[in-house]
């Protein structure tokens, strides 16, 4: 069985979390949910959808991945906070371990430095923020780069979810 991380702090969009965590877990990989702390409840946006996280970032090692999910809302902002969720990050790209990050979760990518040069998307509103951690900044459902994995927002998820599962080799969404 695969494990694929996700990345997640309080605030994150629902959709985003649940869709790509359930079609995973129907693909057969076993999903595991790391924040700032290990226990800690977390709830998204619309306070619907609540899960609680398996290791906080300090406790994980990337290499024990196939796969990372950073979805979007204002979990990001909260995530990037913390260095040991950046370490993981760059510890994941340096690995080769694809990182797909939708809508706001660029912001994570971008803390940890790892845009420049590359072509991504996301949340339109971060664009500037993309470009000046010198990625380049596209509008289109989703892109791949390299192991970097991006959509723009919820409207994208089926196509985000897709590219996911066939980067990690599974049965098509």
């Amino acid at each position: 069985m695969r494990k694929v991380a996700f990345l997640l702090a309080d605030g994150y969009e629902d959709s985003e979390m649940k869709h790509p965590y359930d079609a995973l877990v129907e693909n057969g990989n076993d999903n595991i949910i790391i924040s700032t702390e290990k226990g800690k409840e977390l709830k998204g946006k619309k306070g619907t959808i609540a899960y609680t996280s398996h290791l906080a970032a300090a406790e994980a090692n990337a290499e024990d991945y196939e796969a990372v999910v950073i979805p979007g809302g204002g979990s990001p902002a909260k995530l990037r906070e913390d260095p040991a969720v950046l370490e993981f990050v760059r510890e994941a790209d340096r690995k080769g371990i694809p990182i797909a990050a939708i809508c706001h979760g660029p912001q994570v990518l971008a803390s940890a430095g790892l845009l420049k040069g590359r072509t991504l998307t996301g949340y339109a509103g971060i664009q500037g923020e993309i470009e000046a951690a010198g990625g380049t900044f596209v509008d289109r459902e989703v892109v791949a780069d390299g192991n970097l994995i991006t959509s723009r927002g919820p409207q994208d998820e089926p196509a985000f979810i897709q590219q996911t599962i066939e980067r990690l080799g599974v049965s098509a969404y």
